[in-house]
């Protein structure tokens, strides 16, 4: 099997030091270079393309953001992200999946080097998924703006209850995925609940950066949140989302629990509530994501009615999440990421 060659940017000379010591004791892998802003790593990379960047985002001379921008719409390759874990970091750390980020390790201000050697096998694991991915071009269209309506009066007083609940599960490349589906979709669209494979604090800045540029109403889910036309819920990260109902209405309960296929917030707890609370009346969609969370919950969505789609190979950053649940026989029919959206109102008009 070929190694896994990976270049390390970022301004720490600890960290680079520390980040290449660990990665290269695995035998799949291999450091090809380390840099401490892009402009070098840019120099260096010219010679010798990696298959893996680590990427810090805070650097000087050129900001790891801009430079992952460039990477993207130059040369896809899987990015890393490896940022500290404040408020502001974590922020730009939203910016850089929403450019194309295949993953991200968080790093703390202080103890940095015994984290970072605690975290081994987990960066390890993430330079080995990262090598898996296949990121796409990334080009602006313009199109978050042009689909964007400013909200303006009560947005409850707008919403109407709908029978219909669409359930959305992804994870590796769902940041992106999730943005050009929910960018598309106009104020009156049925009820969305989603599970995202994120860490606390990040769900509550991805749900507000879709919010502000999305006509759809987003927010991180909290429990007994309404699920209503119009507005599209992300579980919380650290803990489980189910659907439940109440007469005619819909909401949703967070629950803590023990990590479902080792994710917390687990695509596989939501859809199974939504085979046992909405059967026939919802739509399962299963996108880009390492692993087979959501596939059984997905084919017991099917068992009961629900219609189920599934992300295709060719749009896929990874192609794991649908292909087991193609697997299984839990997919009704399969389709580009950018056709998504218009089934999901197909779906609301005709069921």
């Amino acid at each position: 099997m070929n190694s896994i060659r990976v270049m390390i940017v970022d301004d720490s000379a600890v960290v680079r030091q520390v980040l290449s010591g660990l990665l290269s004791k695995d035998p799949e892998i291999t450091i090809i270079g380390a840099a401490s802003d892009p402009i070098l790593a840019q120099e260096k990379m010219a010679l010798d393309w990696p298959d893996v960047i680590i990427l810090d985002v805070e650097m000087p001379r050129m900001d790891g953001i801009t430079f992952l921008k460039k990477i993207m719409a130059e040369h896809p390759t899987p990015v890393v992200i490896c940022s500290t874990l404040t408020e502001k970091g974590a922020a730009t750390t939203m910016q850089a999946l929403a450019a194309g980020a295949v993953c991200y390790v968080t790093k703390p201000k202080l103890g940095l080097k015994d984290f970072l050697t605690e975290s081994a096998t987990e960066l390890i694991r993430n330079v080995k998924m990262a090598s898996q991915t296949r990121p796409k071009k990334i080009i602006p269209t313009g199109a978050s703006a042009h689909n964007a309506i400013v909200k303006s009066g009560n947005a409850e007083a707008l919403m109407q209850t709908t029978d219909k609940v669409v359930a959305i599960g992804t994870s590796t490349g769902g940041t992106q995925a999730l943005e050009m589906v929910l960018t598309a979709l106009p104020r009156v669209s049925p009820g969305i609940v989603i599970v995202q494979h994120m860490p606390e604090k990040f769900t509550a800045l991805f749900a507000d950066r879709l919010n502000s540029i999305c006509a759809v109403e987003v927010r991180e889910a909290k429990n007994g949140d309404r699920v209503m036309q119009g507005r599209a819920l992300i579980a919380p990260g650290g803990l489980h989302m189910r659907l439940n109902r109440s007469g005619a209405y819909y909401y949703v309960d967070i629950v803590d629990g023990p990590p479902v296929n080792r994710h917390k917030p687990s695509v596989d707890v939501l859809f199974k509530s939504v085979a046992q609370v909405a059967g026939a009346n919802a739509l399962g969609i299963i996108m880009t994501g390492m692993g087979d969370d959501g596939a059984r919950g997905m084919l017991e969505m099917h068992d009961v009615g629900a219609y189920t789609v599934a992300q295709n190979e060719e749009s896929c950053v990874v192609f794991g999440m649908p292909k087991e649940a193609i697997k299984l026989n839990a997919v009704d029919i399969d389709m580009p990421l950018q056709n998504i959206a218009g089934e999901i109102l197909r779906f609301s008009r005709n069921g």
